[in-house]
């Protein structure tokens, strides 16, 4: 009942769900079959049948990755959507460019919505209301939102004690009914992740002044690329895999498109010169398009800490700074 809420669902409702639905969108699905609405999926997200769907009145509402929500935006058929047609507009699962947004607003009008959530509490911690993105303010569209109703959030410091001033920052943990009970068979994360009954979600926030969460950066080293969670660790696994890998780092960095683009530092055993195309490819070949790096840069060392570990935030200061949060 959450995206209920959240969304406005009833039974006039026709969501387009175009993202797998093991992943976010899949839990917007019940709630609108539950009001008695109708739900059109796709199996895989194309632009033009998109914007011929709402153009045919056939779908007034749609869940959206960023980009996706990009590619809509960049299609030349979106002249045929109307003002009017879509109801809703809910995008989630990666930060969204707040320049995007703004367009997204001229040509739908106040219909988005934002949901940020993750798989341990289906997609449902924190939303951003239409009318919010409307608001004057500026910065209101570079938040992640307030809680749903029924969620409780705090932010914990790395010494473990509560963030509570405006500004601060810790890591979201959450305590509501819809959490998770645990990971299956493995008892030892799920102690790791909650923790007195406060889901850990590995996640950096500050709230600002008027009660807004805006995430900053994530405590657990993966990139969000395309609405997808890509681990650097598997990334490096493979790459190292290669027999001309000495070693590999990889992080996220900004891109208009993914939001975040996989980009990987790549460290050649000795006589070797591996072609950036050709490990690109072998990531390709074994973990897919989606985790594969888009850029790799072949480097003699990799920047390490005083205490030996490679040293991430020294790669990402170049791509990250000057910009407002750790994340895009």
């Amino acid at each position: 009942m959450l995206h209920v809420i959240a969304n406005g669902y009833d039974g006039d409702t026709r969501l387009l769900v175009a993202s797998p639905i093991s992943h976010g969108g899949g839990s917007f699905i019940p709630p609108v079959l539950w009001m008695g609405g109708r739900v059109v999926i796709h199996n895989g997200f194309d632009a033009a049948r998109v914007t011929a769907e709402i153009a045919s009145g056939r779908v007034n509402s749609l869940f959206l990755v960023p980009t996706m929500l990009y590619a809509l935006l960049d299609h030349p058929d979106v002249a045929r959507i109307q003002r009017g047609q879509l109801r809703r507009v809910t995008y989630g699962a990666a930060p969204a460019s707040p320049a995007r947004l703004r367009q997204a607003l001229e040509l739908f009008g106040p219909v988005l919505v934002q949901s940020y959530g993750q798989s341990e509490a289906p997609g449902a911690i924190l939303y951003l209301s239409a009318q919010e993105h409307v608001h004057e303010d500026p910065q209101r569209l570079m938040a992640a939102g307030k809680p749903y109703p029924g969620v409780s959030i705090k932010l914990v410091g790395q010494d473990g004690q509560a963030r509570t001033g405006s500004g601060e920052v810790g890591e979201i943990c959450v305590r509501a009914p819809h959490v998770m009970l645990g990971y299956l068979n493995n008892p030892e994360l799920t102690e790791a992740t909650i923790r007195d009954g406060w889901l850990h979600t590995g996640d950096l926030a500050r709230v600002d002044p008027y009660g807004f969460f805006h995430i900053v950066d994530r405590a657990k080293d993966m990139i969000i690329s395309g609405g997808f969670n890509v681990y650097a660790s598997e990334v490096e696994s493979v790459l190292e895999a290669h027999p001309d890998v000495k070693a590999s780092a990889v992080i996220g960095v900004p891109d208009e498109r993914w939001g975040e683009a996989v980009k990987a530092f790549v460290v050649p055993q000795p006589q070797c010169c591996p072609a950036e195309a050709d490990l690109i490819a072998f990531a390709k070949a074994n973990i897919g398009s989606i985790k594969a790096p888009k850029t790799i840069e072949i480097t003699g060392s990799l920047p390490v800490t005083k205490v030996g570990k490679i040293d991430k935030k020294a790669l990402r200061a170049p791509y990250w700074e000057g910009k407002a949060r750790g994340v895009n």
